[in-house]
């Protein structure tokens, strides 16, 4: 088994983890719709956490040759327990199942994922990288239910937008569009170039003599995952340049 500290990512799920329960357990109404997943309540919400993390569980352990298993949306999975102390302890145990099958797979393991094309490798330590993210948006879907929204942890939403652009922005599909750049610039002190052309979309850090390109975006590093994720507008970042593109990035689907 792997040591924790041979696998840092696991610590941050189990942070972000411990968040979502936390406004879970905090909701007065389980049955109210959340605003940035409008089809369901907090309840299905944390249906999709802890059954998406089960399945990930099985993803990681059946390795890099498996099919993964078929998913499935809140409304047809296994129902969550509604006592709210059964909820809370099955969603930590769906936690768990995922976090025991990465330290045992450990992170360079292969494992199938959705992104072949992108610049991320398609390892166990890949997989709880975005697992991260995915529950620290689903968190702050769950805080905003109840009006107290709070932004990403730096460490996390830098990470994230590193993530989101290597791993779900990314890919070798030609790009269809005018090519252009597209540079992004955390508050927190990191930037990133994005070039979209015939070779598809790749993302590098922006050197710091980089000419400007068609559209750069600034803002704190949690803004632009929220952004990035639909859960915050355009309007909440510094944008100059020409914004097709990134709207182009948005609606642009490379496997349709």
């Amino acid at each position: 088994m792997q040591n924790i500290l041979e696998f840092p990512k696991v610590l941050l799920i189990e942070d972000r983890s411990a968040a979502f329960r936390a406004a879970i357990a905090s909701a007065p109404d389980l049955d109210v719709q959340v605003p940035t997943c409008p089809d369901w309540t907090l309840r299905e919400l944390a249906q999709h956490l802890g059954d998406g993390r089960r399945r990930q569980a099985a993803i990681v352990a059946a390795g890099p040759d498996a099919e993964p298993p078929a998913k499935t949306g809140p409304k047809d999975a296994p129902t969550a327990p509604r006592d709210r102390e059964a909820l809370d302890a099955w969603l930590a145990e769906s936690t768990e199942l995922m976090l025991a099958a990465m330290r045992e797979a450990g992170p360079d393991r292969g494992c199938w994922t959705w992104w072949g094309r992108s610049q991320a490798p398609e390892t166990s330590g890949a997989v709880a990288r975005h697992q991260i993210q995915e529950i620290a948006v689903h968190t702050y879907d769950a805080q905003l239910t109840q009006g107290v929204a709070q932004p990403l942890p730096t460490d996390v939403a830098v990470e994230g937008v590193d993530e989101f652009l290597t791993t779900v922005a990314a890919t070798t599909v030609p790009w269809p569009f005018k090519p252009a750049t597209i540079d992004l610039h955390a508050t927190e002190g990191r930037s990133w170039r994005l070039t979209l052309d015939a070779d598809g979309v790749r993302c590098d850090d922006l050197a710091a003599d980089a000419e400007p390109g068609d559209l750069a975006m600034r803002g704190a590093a949690s803004e632009l995952v929220l952004y990035f994720y639909e859960r915050v507008p355009l309007g909440r970042l510094e944008t100059t340049g020409d914004t097709e593109p990134m709207e182009q990035l948005a609606d642009w689907d490379p496997n349709a």
